[in-house]
Formats: structure tokens, sequence, C-alpha cells
């Protein structure tokens, strides 16, 4: 008998797709949960359909972070390999060529903390609880969470939840910079959804290369990213049908109708 998916996927209007993890209790983050993880993420970056992704947790929980006993079990000549494999996951989500979105509700700790990172933005409802807890278990984040964590909410607040462990609250993590918007208990996935459905309107290639441009520009120096900026906008956007729509459209005094083109 084949295992039940540790994912689930909703395809929604406006190439707008939905996942959530389903890895009862806590969306722990095993192997075998990041597999499957990245082959969904893999479909995804080859379609041109998809405008936004929304990911989010089945449960009480957005993820607890990463199986711990499974960790315990992991032989130190093993690690090298198990850290390469989930890394590309979380590589494959950062750099999916669409917006992605975090639904995040009841605990993003450890490794659950990074999934969230390495998307684009993060919805929380008010029950949400952010964290790097891994040196109260004698680890350290190793997922991406000492890179990506400083990279958004500065270094000097960033060691200071890494190197204590600490919870934060979801008011605190808007106050940081560390989610984009708060909501109501159980309203995060309908609010990261709309917001998907707003981006899934706007013309896909000019969202995908202001993604592109912000991802790869980030890491170079500003002459450098504006260059980048420059050459995706003549080659990606300026020759694209949807720019004309949208002159037509703002003409016309009337929504446009965007199609990838």
């Amino acid at each position: 008998m084949a295992p039940e998916p540790s994912l689930n996927r909703t395809n929604e209007a406006d190439g707008v797709v939905c996942l959530l993890l389903n890895h009862p209790p806590v969306n722990a983050l095993s192997r075998s949960v990041l597999e499957e993880l990245g082959r969904e993420l893999g479909g995804l970056a080859a379609s041109a359909e998809v405008r936004a992704v929304v990911l989010g947790g089945e449960g009480a929980n957005f993820s607890a972070g990463a199986d711990l006993k499974e960790m315990a079990s992991i032989a130190p000549a093993d690690a090298p390999a198990m850290l390469r494999a989930a890394l590309a996951t979380f590589r494959s989500l950062a750099e999916l060529p669409v917006p992605t979105i975090a639904a995040v509700h009841g605990l993003a700790v450890g490794g659950g903390l990074e999934l969230s990172l390495a998307c684009d933005l993060r919805i929380a409802d008010d029950s949400a609880k952010f964290g790097a807890p891994e040196v109260a278990h004698g680890l350290m984040p190793a997922y991406g969470g000492t890179q990506r964590l400083p990279r958004l909410v500065g270094p000097a607040k960033a060691k200071e939840l890494i190197f204590t462990g600490a919870l934060v609250p979801a008011p605190e993590a808007l106050r940081i910079g560390l989610v984009n918007k708060v909501v109501g208990g159980g309203q995060e996935l309908r609010a990261a959804r709309d917001l998907a459905h707003t981006i899934g309107q706007r013309a896909p290639k000019a969202v995908r290369a202001a993604k592109r441009a912000m991802l790869d520009g980030a890491s170079r120096p500003l002459d450098d990213a504006q260059a980048l900026e420059t050459r995706l906008f003549v080659e990606q956007v300026l020759p694209s049908a949807d720019l004309a729509e949208g002159i037509r459209a703002f003409g016309e005094r009337r929504p446009p109708k965007f199609t990838g083109g």
C-alpha cells in the first residue's frame, strides 16, 4: 500500500497553486517530506502556467521543523549529503520563478522557520510563533537559517534569536519585519491566497522578471544589479504582448487581461 502523500496540492484560478504540508502531528520536515516537496517544486518551476504559490500546513502548525529523531540517527559521514539534499529543496523554493507566500499558523520553528524564510512573503495568523530553537537541542540552523534570517531582520536580531532559541509571537514578528502581515486566527491561508490571486492577475513575465532581478541582484554590486534589471526589462518585458495589453487597457480605462505572452 502506497504511503499517504505528505503534501496536498490545489490548483486555483489565476495560476495560483496552494501546497499544504500534511505530515502529522507537527509537519516535521523529514527527508521524505523534503524529497516530495522538492519534486513538486521542480514541476512548478517548469510550468509556464503557474503565477504564484502559497505554502501552508495542515493541522495545528505550519511546521515544527526537522524530524529530531531522524536527525539524531544520521551518522556524521552521511550528514553532508543529507544537508545538501535538503538545501537543494530550500533553494528550489527560494529560486522558484514565481512569487511564493508562506501562510503560517501555530509553530514555524527550526526548519519550519527556515522553510518560511525561503518564501518571498509571509502571512501569519495571530497564533503563529516563529523561532530557531536548535541550540536548545544541541543543534544549529542548517537549512539556510543562519544566512536568510540576518538578511531579513538584520544581523543583530538574527543573532539574538539564534543564540537564545527564543520564540517570537506574530505581533513581534511583524514588528521586526519577519512577516508581511498578521491576520485573525485561522485566516492566514485565505489572506495568503487572496494576495496570491492579486499577484496572479498581474503581468506574468513582468512579475517573473522583477523577482529574478531582485533575487540575482541582491548579491551583486549596485551597478551590476542595475545592468541586470535593464537587461531583463529589455529582453523579457519590453517585447511582451502583456505590455501592449497593459497600455491598451490603461487607455481604455478597463482592467487588463494578461495572458503571459
